[in-house]
């Protein structure tokens, strides 16, 4: 889960000039605890900080308790001094709230309060802006990052935001303690595909695990006919099985895919790319050719599984599907000028959670630019909103995140045993191609459904990377 950190911050000698300001401004901090806490984190609420003391104790209990964000609270006018120690003495993301209680000053209300010490009680329970300017000096100064929202408490914009934040903060914590399995090897001379594995470590940081293909090949040897026949009942429970499927075939697969689980469970993988081809070994060739319909079951089951070890992209598919939706594993298919869309797709693996129906499982009796054949994935992505993401690697070797936004919609797609869908974009097609490929993805890309770019651009933030939008 999630932790936290959360503190206010106002003016001490404030307190006995004003009746009742400092209760009413840490009222309006408890109503934000619990608001945060409705998305199901942990808060640790470390009050008002209105003295240097405090922000000491107050760095103190976030590091004790291991918080994984701090979301600062400006409640009114509070000096600078009081913040900067909290925030050097915890290493987490810090978000600023910048929050009014309301949308507006009542004025006509306001001027009618007669008491001029009244009313200037009541100013300071609004004035949050005044220290923002002051805040973001500061942490300038001192190198400190920082994220700042500004509005008021009710606004549906503010908490949208915040929202955003934690599933950010989610994706972060589960990609720095995914294990990432590499099986096999990359597809010989995609140049664009292959990836810096420390560099890939540094930035989200999560471990890498180099598996031989042996490693499968002496699981699925010892896969029982009990194991394979549940793992059939399966795939004919999860796929729309076609017709066309030799049973020898379902056979096959069914074995690896058993093996395949086991592989995941043995080395407690979170995600995995992969690729082999066995030439000359009948053995291995039988293993790789019967792989898709067990990585399509990982990847449905939140283990994202990358084809041609595309290592960069199964990063971005465990981003996609931490977020809750999905994360097809896709390359570029073809332009269509006349309809001004593209189609995207893959031979596998695909999602089943951006399926729109029940993906199909079918015989293929070649594998592009692979050996052999056997069964391979069916689906087109659910109509509607989508976002397509890539991770990236410049020359200097920094990592980046590419998103565009989009629309899966109707028409015809290429029946031809591959996910394969039809994308529009709010710019043309020749626009679309043009700037995505300018900006350095490799050739493959996870597709989720939603428009999530606005939350990946926080998990870049947070990450001190690099976001391009392109639409």
């Amino acid at each position: 889960m999630i932790k936290i950190g959360l503190f206010g911050i106002g003016l001490y000698t404030y307190w006995d000039q004003f009746e009742g300001l400092q209760d009413r401004l840490v009222g309006y901090q408890k109503k934000i605890a619990g608001k945060i806490a409705d998305f199901e984190v942990e808060v640790v609420d470390a009050g008002m900080v209105d003295d240097p003391f405090k922000a000491n104790n107050c760095a103190e209990l976030f590091n004790r308790e291991n918080v994984d964000c701090i979301f600062l609270f400006i409640s009114t006018y509070a000096l600078s001094h009081n913040v900067l120690p909290v925030v050097q003495k915890t290493k987490v993301p810090l978000i600023v709230l910048n929050l009014q209680p309301v949308k507006a000053i009542d004025y006509k209300k306001f001027n009618t309060i007669g008491d001029r010490g009244k009313m200037t009680g009541e100013w300071l329970a609004h004035c949050q802006s005044c220290v923002a300017p002051e805040l973001a000096s500061v942490f300038n100064r001192a190198n400190i990052k920082f994220h700042l929202i500004s509005g008021y408490l009710d606004e549906e914009y503010v908490w949208n935001e915040i929202r955003e934040f934690m599933k950010a903060l989610e994706v972060i914590k589960i990609m720095n303690n995914n294990r990432v399995g590499v099986l096999g090897h990359y597809y010989n001379g995609m140049l664009d595909v292959y990836s810096d594995l420390t560099q890939q470590a540094a930035t989200f940081g999560n471990h890498f695990e180099l598996i031989e293909f042996g490693t499968l090949k002496n699981i699925r040897d010892n896969v029982s006919e009990k194991e394979i026949l549940n793992k059939i009942k399966e795939f004919k429970e999860l796929f729309e099985v076609s017709h066309e499927c030799d049973n020898k075939e379902l056979q096959r697969a069914a074995q690896t895919s058993v093996a395949l689980d086991t592989l995941v469970e043995k080395f407690k993988l979170g995600s995995l790319a992969y690729y082999y081809e066995g030439d000359g070994d009948p053995t291995y060739e039988n293993i790789v050719t019967s792989l898709i319909p067990g990585f399509t079951l990982l990847t449905g089951k939140n283990i994202p599984v990358a084809g041609e070890c595309e290592i960069k992209n199964v990063q971005a598919m465990k981003i996609m599907d931490t977020l809750g939706c999905g994360g097809s594993f896709s390359e570029f298919y073809a332009m269509d000028f006349k309809d001004d869309i593209i189609l995207l797709g893959h031979d596998g693996p695909a999602h089943f959670k951006i399926a729109l129906g029940k993906v199909g499982l079918v015989p293929l009796p070649v594998y592009h630019g692979k050996p052999g054949k056997g069964l391979s994935i069916q689906m087109k992505v659910t109509n509607g909103p989508v976002t397509l993401l890539s991770v990236c690697q410049n020359s200097s070797g920094e990592i980046y995140l590419l998103t565009a936004e989009g629309e899966s919609v109707e028409g015809p797609t290429l029946q031809i045993g591959n996910t394969n869908s039809r994308y529009k974009f709010s710019i043309s097609i020749r626009d679309f191609i043009n700037q995505w490929s300018m900006a350095g993805p490799s050739h493959h890309c996870a597709i989720g459904i939603g428009h999530t770019a606005s939350t990946i651009k926080k998990i870049a933030d947070l990450l001190e990377i690099k976001h391009i939008s392109i639409c």
